[in-house]
């Protein structure tokens, strides 16, 4: 198939939704096959990672992976989007509240805990975005997901400001957890509401902002290989490896399921929930163990 495949890891700016960065890329890989894993607002910054071609097939699986983020939570403040772009709703005063009590209700929020989503969200309801609905003005209750948080740690406190205070935190969490949500619940349980008001990704999986590149221009004389991470780089990076032969990858290609005795064989171990074929450092798609062999979830060739 012609045309890029792969991914492009963009440290997004602020100001920009997740799609414009699509839009964008697909004016300097001149292809409208590009997508995105994983939403950042517009006033977060950090890792975005974008597929190109063949690797939008991709997104979906990284989508679920670990994610690491900094960001700065206020005391004393309530808004309507639990962070730092919707309009003020409460103001009350954080000043009293002490480092061990910010403590003590962070260790609440840690580890595997229920979470309500932040209302301004892209989750459905009925059939319709929340966000969408809350917009319209309609009262929207999200019920409460199971989510981890494997670290929510305090860097810095900032008491400089009357009636607030500033927590710089980092925080790795599974997917679908809301750090505006986690910045809204620790304001509610210290009694003097909280909201985020900034956010950064530094990680998603294997992929870290270190590595990450800006968004390239429409313009740019390096086009896009220049920043491309080859699909087989990224399902190297990304997933476990079972090595397969030419023989038993004609029979998977040709949608044959492969026994758990030739996984294993390869390398699996087999406490993988998604894993990757590869033959002589092709990828080949992933797969997944259901009734004790292993299936195609996506095929690449």
């Amino acid at each position: 198939m012609p045309g890029p495949h792969g991914l492009v890891i963009i440290d997004k700016p602020a100001g920009i939704t997740s799609h414009d960065a699509v839009r964008r890329l697909r004016k300097v890989a001149k292809t409208r096959r590009v997508g995105h894993a994983g939403t950042l607002d517009p006033m977060a910054t950090g890792v975005l990672i974008l597929g190109l071609g063949r690797a939008t097939r991709l997104l979906g699986h990284l989508a679920l992976t670990n994610k690491d983020y900094t960001a700065t939570i206020r005391l004393g403040q309530s808004t309507v989007t639990d962070d730092a772009e919707g309009d003020i709703m409460e103001e009350r005063d954080a000043t009293a509240v002490t480092d061990e009590a910010i403590e003590r209700e962070i260790a609440k929020l840690s580890g595997e805990i229920l979470q309500v989503p932040t209302q301004i969200s892209a989750i459905k309801v009925d059939g319709k975005r929340s966000y969408a609905r809350v917009r319209a003005g309609e009262e929207v209750e999200l019920k409460a997901r199971p989510v981890t948080v494997s670290r929510f740690d305090v860097i810095n406190t900032d008491r400089s400001q009357p009636g607030v205070v500033d927590l710089e935190v980092e925080v790795s969490c599974s997917t679908g957890t809301y750090v505006r949500a986690l910045a809204r619940d620790l304001g509610e349980a210290l009694g003097v509401g909280g909201h985020l008001t900034a956010l950064r990704r530094t990680r998603v999986g294997p992929f870290s902002v270190e590595s990450a590149v800006t968004l390239p221009e429409a313009d740019s004389d390096q086009g896009v290989n220049a920043f491309l991470v080859s699909l087989d780089d990224a399902v190297t990076a990304s997933f476990p490896l079972i090595e397969v032969d030419e023989a038993t990858s004609d029979l998977v290609l040709h949608g044959i399921p492969l026994s758990q005795a030739a996984a294993t064989a390869g390398g699996w171990t087999g406490t993988d929930q998604v894993c990757a074929l590869m033959c002589q450092g092709r990828s080949l798609g992933l797969f997944q163990l259901r009734d004790d062999k292993l299936r195609s979830l996506v095929v690449f060739a």
